[in-house]
């Protein structure tokens, strides 16, 4: 019979035989699911609503105070492709509205320069060609150098809800709590099913 193991062994290899029971009976992570073209992403660390910025009319505003609205971030353009979007979007916010519901429009001249104009020529290009009311904000930077801090948070999220703003009308949605949950492609249209029953979801749930 071997001789009996001194006392600190002992101790040792039943600390080890506990620790290895404890993380067999441990849950497994949970998987962050794929969000593909507008799927969910793992919330709780994703809320962007910690910055005050500027009305495309030059009148502070803290994000913040959309905390508890189911809101939809975009970044504009007036001379793009996908300008024709802005029809889209104000139909969305006018639907929703008044369930809590509201469009964020910040203007960017980041791709093709598509949105040359200023705050003054944005805003009356938007309410006299399409009759935007949803919030716009001041022209920001959401790529490259100068990037606002706003895009930097929410394209260094993890996947597949960061990574770089591809082109103009990205749309990234956010719950009540303020974390984004779902990003779309510049090219889904605002009336687009998926995006549209997503919307739907988020405004049912009252948390």
């Amino acid at each position: 019979m071997a001789p009996p193991l001194p006392s600190a062994t002992r101790r040792v290899r039943l600390g080890a035989l506990a620790l290895l029971a404890a993380l067999a009976a441990a849950p497994a992570p949970a998987e962050t699911p794929a969000a593909g073209a507008g799927g969910d992403a793992a919330a709780g660390e994703n809320f962007v609503l910690d910055y005050q910025m500027n009305r495309i009319d030059g009148t502070p505003q803290n994000l913040a105070d959309y905390r508890g609205q189911v809101v939809l971030l975009v970044n504009v353009a007036s001379k793009c492709g996908l300008t024709p979007q802005y029809d889209g979007l104000e139909a969305l916010y006018d639907r929703y509205k008044e369930r809590g519901f509201s469009v964020l429009g910040f203007p960017a001249n980041d791709f093709a320069g598509q949105e040359p104009g200023s705050d003054e020529q944005i805003a009356e290009f938007c309410r006299s060609t399409y009759g935007v009311r949803f919030p716009m904000f001041s022209k920001i930077t959401v790529k490259g150098e100068g990037q606002h801090a706003l895009y930097r948070e929410l394209t260094s999220l993890p996947a597949p809800i960061g990574g770089e703003v591809q082109w103009n009308f990205q749309k990234y949605l956010v719950n009540r709590r303020g974390e984004v949950v779902a990003k779309f492609d510049p090219r889904t249209a605002p009336d687009d099913p998926a995006l549209v029953a997503k919307l739907e979801a988020l405004l049912a749930d009252p948390s």
